[in-house]
């Protein structure tokens, strides 16, 4: 058992990445991790991680819309700069911005959505120095939605070794 639980936690590793890079799974692989050790180790060993996990969950979705809501407000984004920031983060992820023909997708998910921002503000307002500003507001917004996210993911693989560690790490 003790090769699975540090395979558990090494997922719940990839978790918390994942949960500050975008496009990468984060607290849902956390919450699978506690599923999976409590499928084994039965529910009652798992019941305060598995509910930190979800509230976890629930709370970092919200965080990454009110992060990046703030960020666009803050700096005064409009509609459009908030759906050519997605436009952008889609079209980067996916390496179809024709400008990034190299760093793959975590570089087209970090200049995707500033990119898409500016362009969807130039579209609307024309002009540029507002543009620039409101699709820097997202861009600081969605990183520091992210950074929150992953210490809230961090949170919950705590608790899960906190409550866990005699019986995983031991036996």
């Amino acid at each position: 058992m003790t090769v699975l639980y540090w395979l558990l936690v090494a997922v719940m590793v990839l978790g918390v990445i994942g949960a500050v890079v975008p496009a990468i799974p984060g607290t849902s692989l956390i919450v699978a991790a506690i599923v999976i050790w409590g499928v084994i180790h039965g529910f009652s060993t798992v019941t305060v991680p598995l509910v930190v996990a979800i509230g976890v969950l629930v709370v970092s979705m919200g965080v990454d819309f009110l992060a990046s809501f703030w960020g666009a407000q803050r700096f005064g984004a409009s509609k459009w700069g908030q759906i050519g920031a997605v436009v952008g983060l889609l079209l980067g992820f996916f390496g179809l911005l024709p400008a990034l023909p190299f760093g793959g997708p975590l570089l087209g998910i970090l200049i995707g959505p500033l990119l898409g921002a500016i362009v969807g503000e130039l579209i609307y307002r024309r002009d540029f120095v507002i543009a620039v500003k409101a699709g820097i507001g997202i861009v600081v917004g969605s990183l520091i939605g992210n950074l929150i996210q992953g210490l809230l993911a961090l949170g919950a693989v705590i608790v899960f070794l906190v409550t866990t560690w005699p019986l995983g790490a031991v036996t």
